[in-house]
Formats: C-alpha cells, sequence, structure tokens
C-alpha cells in the first residue's frame, strides 16, 4: 500500500509543476476568468490516470476570450494535442476544452479546462464536492479508494465519482465488491451526489 501511497504523493507534485510550467491559472486570468482547481488533485486522489481538472469562470462567457486563453496554452511546446466542444445548448452550459501534455518521461497528462459564466446552473457544485469528500474522507476510506483506482485496468473507464460514493457511501472495500457495485449502479450524465456537510460546516 505504501507503493501506492507514493505513486498518489508523487503524480501530485509533478500534477503542481505542470500546472505552474504552464501557467494555466495566469492564462485563464489574463482574459478575466477565474480558475478552480477540482477533480481528484484538488483531493489528492491522483494515482493511475493523469489527469487535471479545472473549473473557469467568466462573468461574461466569451467564445473569443476563451480561445484566446487556449492559443496561448497551445504556445507551450508540449501541449501535443487540444479538444474544443461547444456544450452552451447542452445541461452543462459550458465550453469545454481537452488538452495533453507530454512531460519528460513521454507520459502524457490530459487537462480538463471547462469555461463557464459566473452564475451558471454548475458554478461551485464541483468544487464543493470535492471538499465534501476530502472532509469526510478516513485514512481508511482514502486508502481503499487510492487501491482501488490503481487496481483499475488501465482500459477501463469509471468515473471518479464512481470510486467515492461506493467506498464513502455504501462500504466497498474490494476490487470484487466494486465491480458488482458497478453493475448494480450504471452511472450516466452529471452525477449529483455528494456527502453531507461536516457538522462544524452546519453550525
Amino acid at each position: 500500500m505504501q507503493q501506492i501511497l507514493d505513486i498518489a504523493a508523487a503524480n501530485r507534485q509533478h500534477a503542481h509543476t505542470i500546472i505552474q510550467e504552464l501557467q494555466i491559472e495566469e492564462i485563464w486570468r489574463s482574459v478575466g476568468a477565474e480558475p478552480r482547481l477540482v477533480g481528484s488533485l484538488r483531493m489528492e486522489l491522483l494515482v493511475n490516470h493523469r489527469d487535471i481538472d479545472f473549473h473557469i469562470y467568466s462573468p461574461e462567457l466569451r467564445l473569443a476570450d476563451s480561445f484566446a486563453a487556449i492559443a496561448r496554452l497551445a504556445e507551450n511546446a508540449r501541449i501535443r494535442r487540444i479538444e474544443f466542444a461547444n456544450l452552451l445548448d447542452a445541461p452543462d452550459r459550458c465550453l469545454e476544452w481537452h488538452a495533453w501534455y507530454e512531460d519528460d518521461e513521454a507520459q502524457l497528462w490530459q487537462i480538463d479546462m471547462i469555461h463557464m459564466q459566473v452564475g451558471s446552473p454548475w458554478d461551485g457544485w464541483f468544487e464543493e464536492v470535492a471538499d465534501r469528500i476530502r472532509a469526510a474522507q478516513t485514512e481508511e476510506t482514502r486508502t481503499a479508494i487510492l487501491r482501488l483506482k490503481y487496481e483499475t485496468p488501465t482500459e477501463r473507464k469509471i468515473p471518479g465519482i464512481a470510486y467515492y460514493m461506493a467506498v464513502l457511501r455504501d462500504g466497498v472495500r474490494t476490487w470484487p465488491q466494486f465491480e458488482k457495485w458497478l453493475v448494480a449502479h450504471p452511472l450516466d450524465g452529471i452525477i449529483e451526489w455528494r456527502p453531507e456537510k461536516p457538522e462544524t460546516e452546519e453550525k
């Protein structure tokens, strides 16, 4: 288990180094947007899947600003590919960017940047989900989540929220239990589950 903990710690440090090198936060702020880290990196649960997730908020969402920020990001020679989706007419109501960064070991890191307007239905939602999941963890449940992520076959694509729901809500601890849980709990679309607020926050 110590090996898995060491991998998680190394990935967390490496991810933050990439964020600094690419100047992701500075680039988005230069177009008047506010980037906020979300996902497994914010929760310190980054293991096998090398991904960095940001939600980015603008007072007024303009395609030109979004493309200007990505153009600056693409100037870094380590960015190998970028994908874009306009989801303004979808429930997400956002501009969705995916960039792939190649590190010194020729490993690709996926950087997901979801650009939305301040006050959108999902403004702050996933930041709070991440913070509640982090607050709800114990050493034992964090270890269980990291182990399940580590044991996931490379070809399997499982949403991060599945691990957190299974372990924190439903008591799953082993890979065989998790496989049964996945069959019983098919996940699709935006999942709105999150742990209850810690009691100290409710007072």
